[in-house]
C-alpha cells in the first residue's frame, strides 16, 4: 500500500504525469507556484513577457538583480582582482618583469582552459613589448609522455633557456616539487590556478587560486581563463599607477580579450552565474567581431557561418583545439590563439579541424568497447556507484571523452583509464553527476597516498594511479560515494521549464528567451515539453543521430533531432512513426542553412502519454 501510494503521488508531480520516460526519467516542472509568482513578478518589473520571467526565476533572478541578468556586465560583476589571496603579489611581480623586460616562460595545460590562459598571457606580455628575442615561451607537456602539470624536466629546461620568472596557468597549485626547481634556481614563480587545492600550497611568489582554501573571494566558480584574465586587470592597474601608459605606448584593450575568456568559460563548464555570465554574454560579442585570426581561422574550418553561441564555442571549436592535445601535438591550442599571422593561423586551424576527424573516429571505436563492458560489469552490479574501466589500449587523450559519455549513459560517475603496462601505471579521467563531487574524492585520494597523483573539480577530475592499486582505488571511490550517488539517481530527472505546440516555436519567442542568456553549466538552456505531437517523419543521420519532423494538433510542424539516439530506446520510439502521439522534451535553437534560418528542437526525451480515466 505504501509503495502503490509513492507512486501515486510521484505521478501527482510529475509533470505531465511522466515518472518514466524513454530515457527512465521523471519529468518535473521547474518551478513550484513561489518560483511561479517570481516569473511574473520579474515580467512585471522588467516590462518583459511572463514566459521570460519565469525562465529568469528558474535561473536564480530576483527582484533587485533582474536589469543586471537581462543585461549583465564585467563592471558589475567584477570585483576588485586583489579580493583574491596573492593577487597584489603576484600582479606586483608580473608588472617588474615588464617594466625591466625579463625573459618570462608561459606553463599552461593542454585543454581549451589552459590554450587559453597561456595564449591571455602571451597576448598581454608581447603587447607591453616582450617579443622578438623576449617573446615569451610557451610550454604545453604532451599529455602522453609528461601528463598534467609541471614537471621538473620542463621546469629546468624553460630556466635554461633563459627565464626569470615562470608563469602557470591552469596548474601548478599542487606541484610543490617541480615548482622547487625554479625556486632552487632563483627563478621566480606566480601560479594562476583553479583546481583545488591541499592546506600546504608551493612555495613560490605568489599562488592565485580561488579554491585555495585560506581565499575568501567566492570566486571559485571561475575557469583558469577568468582567472588569468583578472590577474592582467591587476597588472594593468599596477602599471596604469606608476605612469608606465604614455604617448606611443598605450594600454591594451583588455576587453579585446574577452573572446578567449568566454571560450574557456564555456569549455571547463564553470557555471554560468555573475561574473562568468558577463564574460561569455560580452565575449560573444567581442568574438563575433572576428579580430583573433586564430579563431577566425578555427571557425572557418569548422564551418561556423553565424553569430557565435555557447553551443559553436563549446561542441565546435573548443573539440578542435582539445584535439592537438588529446592526439596531436599539445602546444597546437596555445599557438593558434596568440599566433598574429593569419596565414600560420589558417595552418594551424586545418590541421586541427583533421585531428579533429581523426580524434572522433578513434572515439567511436573506444566507447563501442568502453560501452559493451559496462553494460556487462552493471548486469551483475546494477547499484555500482562509479564506474572504473581500462585497457592498454586506449589513448589517453580520449578516456576523459569516453568518461563523459559513459556517465551521460548510464547515469553514474565514471573512471576511465588508459594503463600503461611499461611504467606500471594508469591515467584516468573522472566525469560525475550532480551534486556529486568526484574532485574532493580525488583530492581525499592524493591526500591518502591512494593514487600517485591527481586534481580537478567537482564535475571532473583526473588521476595517475598505481595498476596494482586500482582494486584498492576503485574500492575507495566505491565507499566514498556509495551513498551519495544513491541519493542522487534515485532524484535523477528532467526540470521542464513548460509546454508549447511547434507553432509557438517563432523567432520572437527565441529572442526572448536569449534575453536569459547565454546559457550553460547552472545556467540551464530552457527545457520545454511539445505534448502530444505526432512524429511525422524520422531517420536515421549521420552515425546514430535520429532527425524528425514533429506535427501538432493543429498541423504546425518543427524539425527536431536526437543526438546519438539511433539503438536507444529514445530513438526506437521516434523512429515507431506508427504509434500514438508523444510527449517530446527538448531544447529550442536557431538553424541557419543557405541563408535561410529555422528554428529546430534538439530532444533530449520522450514519453508516450499518461491515460487518466
Amino acid at each position: 500500500m505504501g509503495n502503490a501510494q509513492s507512486k501515486s503521488e510521484m505521478a501527482e508531480t510529475a509533470f505531465l504525469g511522466i515518472t518514466k520516460s524513454a530515457k527512465g526519467y521523471i519529468w518535473r516542472e521547474r518551478l513550484d507556484e513561489a518560483g511561479r509568482n517570481l516569473g511574473l513578478a520579474l515580467s512585471q518589473i522588467a516590462g518583459i513577457t511572463e514566459i521570460l520571467g519565469r525562465v529568469l526565476a528558474a535561473r536564480g533572478a530576483t527582484v533587485d538583480d533582474v536589469e543586471h541578468w537581462l543585461n549583465p556586465s564585467i563592471k558589475q560583476y567584477m570585483p576588485d582582482p586583489y579580493v583574491m589571496q596573492d593577487m597584489e603579489k603576484g600582479a606586483t611581480r608580473i608588472a617588474q618583469a615588464i617594466k625591466a623586460s625579463e625573459k618570462v616562460a608561459i606553463f599552461g595545460d593542454y585543454d581549451v582552459d589552459g590554450a587559453v590562459s597561456s595564449a591571455l598571457m602571451k597576448l598581454f606580455l608581447k603587447a607591453h613589448g616582450l617579443k622578438g628575442p623576449l617573446e615569451p615561451e610557451i610550454y604545453i607537456p604532451d599529455r602522453i609522455f609528461e601528463g598534467y602539470g609541471p614537471n621538473p624536466d620542463a621546469i629546468n629546461t624553460l630556466v635554461d633557456n633563459g627565464a626569470n620568472l615562470i608563469i602557470t596557468v591552469d596548474c601548478g597549485t599542487v606541484s610543490h616539487e617541480s615548482l622547487a626547481e625554479a625556486t632552487k634556481r632563483d627563478v621566480s614563480v606566480v601560479i594562476a590556478d583553479h583546481h583545488l587545492a591541499s592546506e600546504t600550497l608551493p612555495d613560490v611568489d605568489a599562488v592565485i587560486n580561488p579554491n585555495r582554501q585560506d581565499d575568501l573571494s567566492n570566486l571559485g566558480h571561475l575557469c583558469a581563463g577568468g582567472v588569468v584574465f583578472m590577474l592582467l586587470v591587476a597588472v594593468k592597474r599596477i602599471l596604469t599607477k606608476e605612469g608606465y601608459y604614455q604617448e606611443g605606448n598605450p594600454a591594451p584593450d583588455l576587453m579585446s580579450y574577452l573572446d578567449l575568456v568566454a571560450l574557456s568559460t564555456i569549455c571547463d563548464v564553470v557555471p554560468l552565474k555573475g561574473l562568468n555570465r558577463a564574460f561569455v554574454a560580452k565575449g560573444l560579442q567581442v568574438m563575433h567581431k572576428r579580430q583573433n585570426k586564430g579563431l577566425r581561422a578555427l571557425g572557418d574550418a569548422a564551418g561556423l557561418t553565424t553569430a557565435p553561441t555557447p553551443y559553436h564555442l563549446g561542441f565546435l571549436l573548443g573539440p578542435r583545439i582539445n584535439a592537438g592535445g588529446r592526439i596531436g601535438s599539445s602546444e597546437l591550442g596555445a599557438k593558434l590563439l596568440s599566433e598574429p599571422d593569419e596565414s600560420e593561423a589558417e595552418r594551424i586551424a586545418a590541421l586541427l579541424d583533421k585531428l579533429n576527424n581523426e580524434r572522433k573516429e578513434m572515439e567511436k571505436l573506444t566507447l563501442e568497447e568502453a560501452t559493451t563492458r559496462v553494460g556487462d560489469q552493471l548486469e551483475n552490479a546494477p547499484e555500482t556507484p562509479i564506474i572504473f574501466i581500462g585497457s592498454k589500449d586506449w589513448h589517453k587523450g580520449l578516456v576523459g571523452l569516453v568518461a563523459s559519455r559513459l556517465t551521460e549513459k548510464f547515469r553514474r560517475p565514471s573512471c576511465v583509464l588508459s594503463i600503461d603496462e611499461k611504467s606500471g601505471t594508469a591515467t584516468g579521467s573522472l566525469r560525475s553527476i550532480a551534486s556529486v563531487d568526484i574532485g574532493r574524492v580525488v583530492q581525499k585520494a592524493r591526500d591518502e597516498g591512494l593514487i600517485v597523483k591527481g586534481g580537478g573539480h567537482a564535475m571532473a577530475a583526473g588521476l595517475t594511479l598505481e595498476i596494482d592499486k586500482q582494486k584498492e582505488v576503485e574500492d575507495f571511490f566505491a565507499n566514498e560515494l556509495s551513498s551519495t550517488v544513491s541519493l542522487e539517481r534515485a532524484k535523477m530527472g528532467l526540470n521542464i521549464d513548460g509546454a508549447m505546440t511547434a507553432n509557438a516555436a517563432t523567432p520572437n519567442f527565441m529572442d526572448q528567451l536569449e534575453r536569459a542568456g547565454p546559457y550553460g553549466a547552472e545556467n540551464p538552456t530552457p527545457r520545454f515539453v511539445l505534448p502530444s505531437h505526432r512524429v511525422k517523419f524520422s531517420k536515421i543521420v549521420g552515425e546514430n543521430h535520429v532527425k524528425c519532423t514533429l506535427e501538432a494538433s493543429d498541423q504546425s510542424r518543427i524539425n527536431a533531432i536526437a543526438f546519438r539516439a539511433a539503438g536507444t530506446d529514445l530513438g526506437e520510439m521516434l523512429l515507431d512513426r506508427a504509434g500514438e502521439p508523444l510527449h517530446i522534451v527538448g531544447q529550442l535553437r536557431r538553424n541557419s542553412w543557405n541563408g535561410r534560418e529555422t528554428i529546430e528542437l534538439t530532444i533530449e526525451d520522450a514519453a508516450k502519454p499518461v491515460k487518466t480515466f
